[in-house]
């Protein structure tokens, strides 16, 4: 159980993480959440409004099990896996996290600043919520695939478009936290 209950090194992780993407490729299937909102739009009935979901999505079932896989496991992780919620992250970040006014840095998964339903009385939380929610939803789209999709998929799959969005996401993330960051808190 203790084995479970610590974090995974990279030369047990990494390995899994290979061994999954060698059989899905084999099987000639490729991961990637973000291709499963298009499924669930598509078995709602957007196929009769837009081209763009006009696919067999009966081929894509076993993607959405992938969801409710992530969903449980996660569920099971966080509720029965996790002595201590909170993350261990640099004490320099916290330091600069808590100067910004996240002062649940350090003893929470996520910042109660932003993730607790008192954040979602306040206008400021809840719209930087929905906008990035909206862009992030916007950019895997644009990019034809979040970042795990292009990551672990598009890169095992030697595909050049994912090398770049992988290079896009990384300059995206530093120009957040570096310079977006500051200035929104």
């Amino acid at each position: 159980m203790e084995f479970i209950l610590q974090p995974w090194p990279w030369y047990v992780a990494g390995p899994l993480i290979a061994l999954i993407m060698f059989l899905l490729i084999f099987q000639g299937r490729q991961f990637g959440m973000s291709s499963n909102l298009r499924t669930i739009c598509t078995m709602c009935g957007a196929d009769s409004k837009a081209s763009f979901f006009d696919f067999n999505w009966r081929a894509q079932r076993w993607n959405l099990i992938v969801i409710v896989g992530a969903a449980i496991g996660g569920f099971i992780a966080m509720n029965f896996l996790t002595p201590d919620p909170a993350v261990e992250i640099n004490p320099d970040t916290v330091t600069q996290l808590k100067d910004l006014g996240f002062k649940s840095t350090g003893s929470a998964y996520l910042p109660d600043e932003l993730y607790s339903l008192e954040a979602l009385t306040n206008f400021k939380s809840l719209s930087i919520l929905i906008i990035g929610g909206i862009l992030i939803g916007f950019g895997a789209r644009w990019a034809g695939g979040c970042t795990s999709g292009h990551a672990i998929s598009g890169l095992s799959n030697l595909q050049l478009p994912s090398l770049i969005a992988v290079v896009g996401f990384f300059i995206g993330g530093l120009v957040m936290i570096h310079l977006l960051f500051p200035l929104i808190f």
